[in-house]
Order: C-alpha cells, then sequence, then structure tokens
C-alpha cells in the first residue's frame, strides 16, 4: 500500500529533511508517526501527496511509482489518497453539504451520485442535521467531521492524517480518533501524525517515531513519550 525505499530529501540548505527513510505499510493499517518538531514528519507527509519530490530513492503509494509519477498524472494519483489537516481547511463560502459535495464534483461524478453519497457520508460522521450550517457556525469537532467526510467521499483505500486533532479539546480529540478508528476498521488504511502522546498511548497501535529525519523505532503495539 505504502513503500518508502531508501528515501532521501534534502533542501536547499543541503542538510537532509530525510536521510534514508524505509518503510512499509500493509493495505488496512493503522499508523501514527511521531517525533518532535523538526524530525521530518511534515516532509513525510508532502512526499506521500507528492507535494515533494525524493532527492533519492523510492516511494510507491496505491501502486504508484512516486519517483517516476509525471506531472499531468499527480490529480488523478491524488484522488486514492483522502487528507485531513489540522486547520480543517474548509471553503467558508459553502455549507456543510457543499464542501463534501465539491470533492465530487471535482472528479466528475454525477448529481444522482452526489445526492446519494454526500448525505450518507454525513450521516456516517454523525453530522445528519448540520447540512446546511456554514463553517463559521461548527465547532472544531464538527469543522473536523466535515473535513474527515470530504476527505473520505470518493472512497480513497489510504487516508493521511496531520494534526487532525490539533485545533481540538480532549474530548473532540477522542471522539475524532474514534471515527478514524471506526474507518479503519471499515477497512481505509490510515496514517496520523501527531503531537498528542496521550492518545497515542492509549491507542495501541502501531508508532512509528522520527528523529532529525530518520525512522528511531517502529513498535506494532507502541506508546510514545512526547518530548519537545
Amino acid at each position: 500500500m505504502i513503500i518508502l525505499d531508501d528515501v532521501v530529501k534534502s533542501y536547499s540548505t543541503g542538510a537532509p529533511a530525510l536521510d534514508g527513510i524505509s518503510l512499509h505499510v500493509e493495505k488496512g493499517e493503522f499508523v501514527f508517526i511521531v517525533g518532535d518538531s523538526g524530525s521530518g514528519k511534515s516532509t513525510l507527509i508532502k512526499l506521500l501527496l507528492r507535494e515533494l519530490a525524493p532527492t533519492s530513492g523510492k516511494i510507491i503509494v496505491n501502486n504508484t511509482d512516486l519517483s517516476k509519477i509525471k506531472h499531468s498524472k499527480i490529480p488523478k494519483f491524488r484522488r486514492g489518497v483522502g487528507v485531513v489537516f489540522q486547520d480543517f481547511r474548509l471553503l467558508p463560502d459553502r455549507n456543510v453539504y457543499e464542501n463534501v459535495a465539491f470533492a465530487q464534483i471535482v472528479i466528475q461524478k454525477s448529481a444522482k451520485e452526489i445526492r446519494r453519497n454526500v448525505p450518507a457520508m454525513l450521516s456516517m460522521v454523525n453530522l445528519a442535521g448540520k447540512y446546511t450550517a456554514f463553517p463559521r457556525e461548527l465547532s472544531g469537532g464538527e469543522a473536523q467531521r466535515v473535513a474527515i467526510a470530504r476527505a473520505l467521499v470518493n472512497n480513497p483505500p489510504i487516508l493521511l492524517c496531520d494534526e487532525p486533532t490539533g485545533n481540538l479539546d480532549p474530548r473532540n480529540s477522542w471522539e475524532i480518533m474514534k471515527l478514524l478508528e471506526e474507518i479503519n476498521k471499515n477497512g481505509t488504511t490510515v496514517l496520523v501524525v501527531t503531537h498528542n502522546s496521550e492518545i497515542v498511548n492509549a491507542m495501541q497501535k502501531r508508532v512509528i517515531t522520527m528523529n532529525r529525519g530518520v525512522i528511531v523505532s517502529d513498535e506494532r503495539r507502541g506508546g510514545y513519550i512526547y518530548e519537545d
């Protein structure tokens, strides 16, 4: 599902943001990626989305070799990867329904399919009563649920979450993580970048710890003590 083989990413300063990373994530796994600020987590996510290209090494996601992909093929590749960000990134001038529907419009789904898929996805994230609400009218937890619905409405096999609870209080953070766990149980491969050591330690999933551009541990059912 996700393969990184001796991946290096160096910036113009010359210092590698990633220094020989090798990683395999199987279909259906739930994986936390943790580490101090500057450990390379954000660079890794950008490489998996092909926002950045590796300096060297191989990256394969959904059977696509991102080291060789043509620029024109990147948008199609990204349709197979759902993404959830810390700051939600909802369209402020569109309501909840329209925000989720937008992801379907981009890939030219029919109006009939959109009318079927969007309500089903909003029901899954427990927002059936918020169709007409605008982002400014939502709580942080509700806004993140909309972002998750938008990320999943096209049924991607992989969901990448970059600090999905970073702007949420503890109660909403746990609700979002329970939702991600349920999504994973339904077959979606989930990668979560986070600083929330309490959640990581409690959930007992696979934990990959990064430090200064390298993987320093990979625990199948691990915990994590975060020190900034």
